[in-house]
């Protein structure tokens, strides 16, 4: 009867947590289809332990971007000495597909539209909604949801590492993530230089 108490223990204190995580990605799925009216049906790990979620299976190349901007971010952070959030299997990417391609000048820049929010009236604002490259969606585990991007994919690298400033410095330095979680106040990327 011993046994069968502890085995019972056992598998709470284990199963609890595990249920309690999925809950986190189940909520954090329908938050990534919510923003960008998507159905994430492709999961996947990248390389470096990084889950993602895709509209479409991602090529070894994008994951492997996905990998390289994540890389940059933890080298910069260790310049800051931050050590929380810099692993690569801390994260969650979404790949959703774009609202458009290129930006108003043509260049080949895929992204979302969103609504304009706090940043009305700014050089963000296109008249309600403004574009951008990259969400972040939740801060545990770190998430962010990035658009597909399978010709230029140092952008990939560089939304990644941009997205994940955000996530490492609220982990790491909350003080200097409040006075920059907002561009509409100013300033932009890369925010750890």
């Amino acid at each position: 009867m011993i046994k069968l108490k502890v085995i019972a223990l056992l598998i709470t204190l284990y199963a609890v947590p595990l249920f309690a995580q999925d809950q986190r990605i189940v909520r954090l799925v329908a938050v990534a289809e919510q923003t960008s009216g998507d159905k994430f049906t492709v999961i996947t790990k990248s390389k470096k332990g990084v889950v993602i979620y895709a509209v479409t299976k991602p090529t070894k190349q994008m994951l492997a971007a996905i990998d390289k901007g994540l890389k940059d971010l933890f080298a910069i952070s260790k310049k800051f000495k931050f050590r929380n959030k810099t692993k690569h299997k801390d994260y969650v990417v979404f790949i959703a597909k774009p609202d458009r391609l290129t930006d108003s000048d043509g260049n080949y820049i895929p992204n979302f539209s969103i609504p304009v929010r706090q940043y009305a009236g700014t050089d963000y604002d296109k008249g309600g909604f403004m574009y951008a490259a990259g969400i972040v969606l939740g801060y545990d585990p770190c998430a962010f949801i990035i658009a597909e991007n399978e010709k230029k994919l140092e952008q990939v690298s560089e939304v990644v590492r941009f997205e994940g400033e955000h996530l490492v410095l609220f982990h790491n330095d909350r003080k200097r993530y409040d006075e920059t979680a907002d561009h509409s106040r100013g300033g932009g990327h890369p925010i750890l230089k």
